[in-house]
């Protein structure tokens, strides 16, 4: 018997503003790393206003939010870099499980909370076409650095607008152990519309300690920079921080779960 290959699957083509995309989008070769936060729930519940969810607390008024950085270097809509804030939330009158944090790590179908997508940072026009007219995903343009090597980490989104800096993630990661990877699951939305969207992923990771690595946010006055302000991280230290040079995704069109506020 043939074993399917995991990018082997049917794709049917949509058309954006910058030309046509093939979904699911295929992620081949890709460098990732994810550093994880606990933030105050008024921050999150705040950036939540109008999008049909709550903040799904993490225990003692906290909420696990996430800031993605990817390196994109073999993808079926070309090479590109990303940089994703997210903070996990559910719909507004689902129960929150008991211990909410584990729900992440649960089988995609049977979670209640998933990524409420806040800034997306893309550096191609072909990939913040796409993320913006297919999915709603809050994407713009700009600048992006990034650098993993050993435990040694550099990534910084730089302001469209100008010289100044949004938001860096740097320093010596601490050590680590090597985890399973885990299917991300996030909410968006598209023309009223709450789009949840299931992407396969693959990989093994390592999830470390945090060492001596920061995040910092800039000068800046974006957007992405004041609601990274609103959810305290200035100058934050993760929880944990995961690693990979072997991030294989598959991105498919999202579910539609109605109308959203």
């Amino acid at each position: 018997m043939i074993r399917k290959s995991f990018f082997d699957v049917p794709r049917s083509v949509h058309t954006t503003s910058e030309g046509p995309v093939k979904l699911p989008i295929l992620y081949r070769d890709v460098t990732n790393v994810i550093a994880l936060f606990l933030v105050p729930h008024e921050g999150a519940e705040e950036l939540l206003v109008g999008t049909g969810l709550v903040a799904d607390n993490a225990g003692r008024q906290r909420v696990l939010a996430a800031l993605s950085f990817y390196e994109y270097r073999d993808t079926s809509i070309g090479s590109y870099n990303e940089v994703g804030t997210a903070i996990f939330a559910r719909r507004d009158g689902e129960p929150s499980r008991l211990l909410s944090v584990t729900d992440t790590v649960l089988p995609a179908k049977l979670r209640r909370s998933a990524a409420w997508v806040v800034d997306l940072p893309v550096t191609t026009h072909a990939a913040n076409a796409a993320g913006r007219e297919i999915w709603g995903y809050p994407k713009f343009v700009t600048d992006i650095s990034f650098r993993l090597e050993g435990r040694s980490v550099e990534t910084s989104v730089h302001d469209p607008g100008g010289t100044d800096v949004i938001v860096t993630l740097s320093g010596e990661l601490g050590r680590g152990l090597p985890a399973p990877p885990i299917d991300v699951v996030t909410y968006t939305r598209l023309d009223a519309q709450l789009i949840r969207t299931h992407i396969d992923v693959r990989g093994w990771q390592t999830i470390h300690s945090p060492g001596s690595v920061r995040l910092r946010v800039g000068t800046s006055e974006h957007r992405m920079a004041k609601n990274l302000r609103t959810l305290g991280l200035e100058n934050a230290v993760p929880i944990a921080i995961t690693t990979t040079h072997r991030f294989q995704s598959k991105l498919p069109a999202g579910k539609n779960m109605g109308t959203s506020p």
